[in-house]
């Protein structure tokens, strides 16, 4: 096995992290006005205090869980040159909003705090919502776009728009990665909380899941029906499977099992579209001679090395590092851990 084909089992590797870790972080933050609005809590008050709840659940993890999609930008850049040059090219608009819904969700998390009246703590949680939607449906659209192949050139440029991007498989793509996000979001705040928020996102679990399971089938197995590999195949039934125990282990009350299901379940459909592409690290629908190949877009044999030798070290020690982290704030949380805050204050006219 070359070096090329290496690197790309890598950014498999790399991908299935970020979206596994980041998975959840986008399905709590999509959770935020559902277990944290009204509906659910008894005053403003509660309901403050059930926002904070879920915030908690990821404040010590998000920012690592980011780290993974940085390393993968910056794997591609280094590993596939012309990969990156042409997916950052052609997909400048959707990568530029998920960009910026990153950094605004960011500023959410930061800032929602640093003030008490309720409408500033409002829009930041809009801000934390759909910074999180956002990035979610668009990494679905442009993923899925990218394994069912793009018009591309024999320059080996993009020569499509953001309108393309926008077509039926892509869509549903999108879709499939929300509700697998939610479904996994839930079951993680299921996980990490207790009382009635935790009864409560089981709920939404069980009912959210039901939608991701059919959307998920039909999307791998469309993409599965154009690819026709036994490996993609197997992936799929595999994630079927997963997100089926999932639901089952989360119905009988077993959170930890139902995220291993849901993170199984995510990080098989990862493998099924990376699976789906190879020999391709980004097929042409135009002409497939004029894809973009593992051999056609990878770097030199010597930066590839050097690559290797530092993945070799400072990787494990990432892992080690983020492991470390998750184990020390496993504890759940509950509304009685959260002290008192300072009492809401009407916005200001």
């Amino acid at each position: 096995m070359d070096l090329a084909t290496v690197w790309f089992i890598i950014l498999g590797v790399l991908w299935t992290g970020y979206f596994v870790l980041e998975g959840f972080d986008f399905g709590v933050g999509m959770l935020l006005p559902v277990l944290g609005g009204r509906r659910h809590a008894a005053d403003a008050m509660d309901a403050e205090k059930r926002r904070r709840v879920l915030l908690n659940t990821i404040g010590p993890v998000w920012d690592g869980n980011e780290v993974w999609v940085l390393t993968a930008g910056g794997a591609t850049f280094a590993a596939f040159p012309h990969w990156y040059a042409t997916l950052f090219s052609g997909f400048y608009l959707p990568l530029l909003v998920i960009l910026v819904a990153l950094i605004v969700r960011n500023l959410g998390f930061e800032y929602r705090h640093k003030r008490p009246e309720a409408q500033w703590k409002a829009r930041w949680d809009l801000a934390i919502f759909w910074g999180s939607v956002l990035p979610a449906f668009l990494w679905g659209v442009a993923l899925t776009n990218i394994v069912r192949g793009v018009p591309i050139d024999a320059d080996k440029e993009f020569t499509g728009n953001v309108l393309t991007l926008l077509n039926p498989a892509g869509l549903l793509g999108g879709l499939v990665f929300v509700t697998l996000f939610l479904t996994h979001g839930a079951i993680f705040v299921a996980l990490k909380t207790d009382g009635d928020i935790r009864h409560e996102a089981r709920l939404i679990a069980q009912r959210v899941g039901a939608v991701a399971a059919v959307l998920a089938v039909v999307l791998l197995v469309w993409i599965g029906l154009a690819d026709g590999k036994a490996a993609s195949w197997a992936t799929t039934g595999v994630a079927a499977v997963a997100l089926l125990g999932a639901l089952a282990a989360n119905r009988a009350g077993r959170e930890g099992w139902a995220f291993l299901g849901t993170a199984v379940t995510i990080a098989m459909a990862v493998a099924t579209y990376f699976l789906t592409m190879f020999p391709n690290v980004m097929p042409s629908s135009t002409n497939p001679a004029w894809s973009l190949t593992v051999d056609n877009a990878s770097s030199t044999d010597y930066t590839l090395k050097v690559m290797t030798v530092v993945a070799l070290v400072f990787t494990p020690i990432v892992v080690i590092y983020q492991g470390w982290t998750y184990w020390v704030f496993r504890k759940r949380l509950g509304t009685n851990h959260i002290p008192e805050d300072a009492p809401l204050e009407p916005a200001s006219r």
